[in-house]
């Protein structure tokens, strides 16, 4: 009985993974879609997102039958009910992918894009893309130091945000309203990715640790003045 319980342990770990590697396979592919005015592409996104969703609900549905028949405590139980929030930020993660798709749809003979914002655009789409690679990792690895890094690796997608909007803002903007409100949404798109990978990697410190990732951080810091 108990082989079997944690073998599903194990089995809502292996979810996580599938989930976050379509992610990130997502997101990659809808940036092409969005940047080549690709629109198979775009509709194979758009479509391959009710893979996630099912996954997510089957882990839902799985989990919560592990409380109810288990009832785990201590280790096992942070276990269940972590994985549970992964797989929520995971869900998200897909729907944003999707948005960027969709845009792609919309717009479609043309790009969402000025051309001289692919090269950001699509270096967001590859940042996006690592991120949930290195959370997919995370989760396998449970690797605690790692998950600390995605945080510092988030920072470049701030940075390519903020390079959105110094483009939108400039005097010489010349794309127009309707541009500029796709790619105002495309760059909060790409900033919410990162974050719920990053958030990931955190729920996965608190699964190993038992502390909060920022707790931990806080605690490694410097004392100034030491």
């Amino acid at each position: 009985m108990r082989d079997a319980y944690h073998e599903e342990l194990d089995s809502i770990g292996e979810s996580l993974v599938e989930m976050a590697r379509l992610v990130g396979s997502a997101i990659g592919r809808a940036t092409t879609a969005m940047l080549d005015a690709d629109l198979k592409l775009a509709e194979s996104v758009i479509a391959a997102d009710q893979k996630v969703d099912d996954l997510q609900h089957d882990l839902e549905a799985r989990a919560i039958a592990l409380l109810a028949r288990q009832q785990p405590v201590a280790t096992d139980l942070r276990i269940v009910v972590t994985s549970l929030r992964m797989s929520a930020d995971l869900e998200r993660s897909g729907d944003l992918a999707q948005h960027v798709a969709k845009l792609a749809r919309l717009r479609f003979p043309e790009s969402a894009v000025p051309r001289d914002l692919h090269a950001t655009i699509l270096e967001m789409g590859q940042l996006a893309q690592r991120l949930m690679a290195k959370a997919a990792e995370v989760i396998i690895t449970k690797d605690v130091d790692l998950a600390l890094q995605l945080e510092q690796d988030d920072d470049e997608m701030d940075l390519l945000h903020r390079t959105l909007f110094r483009h939108l803002m400039d005097d010489r903007w010349k794309h127009g309203i309707e541009t500029a409100v796709d790619v105002t949404l495309l760059g909060r798109y790409y900033e919410r990715f990162a974050d719920h990978a990053v958030s990931v990697a955190k729920r996965v410190v608190y699964l190993v640790t038992g502390e909060h990732a920022d707790e931990l951080q806080a605690a490694d810091a410097p004392v100034e003045g030491a």
